[in-house]
């Protein structure tokens, strides 16, 4: 790779990491009304062979985003009853990723 390319790819890396920490910001500061959670024993999550890494999630769910999908992001991460990505548990990575490749 030559020097430009790897300084084009950190620069864009930096403002999306930029775009993701605003998103947490601006979604963490509007009042959202408190849910009930229900009591439910606590059940252990089924083991799985393959794992899908929070970077893929991320790249993804960026992708989205700067393709203009910013409010169905929001509304994915929600979903999953979190406010960023980071808090959504990495069981729904899958499902998180079946959502967003549904986004046109």
């Amino acid at each position: 790779m030559n020097t430009k390319l790897l300084i084009d790819v950190a620069g864009s890396m930096r403002a999306l990491a930029d775009s993701i920490q605003a998103f947490c910001e601006a979604s963490t500061s509007e009042e959202q009304p408190e849910t009930p959670v229900a009591d439910a024993p606590a059940v252990e999550p089924k083991k799985t062979e393959e794992t899908i890494p929070l970077e893929k999630v991320r790249g993804v769910l960026a992708e989205k985003s700067n393709a203009g999908h910013t409010e169905e992001v929001r509304a994915i991460i929600n979903k999953y009853g979190a406010e960023c990505l980071s808090g959504v548990d990495p069981k729904d990575y899958a499902s998180v990723l079946t959502d967003a490749e549904a986004l046109s």
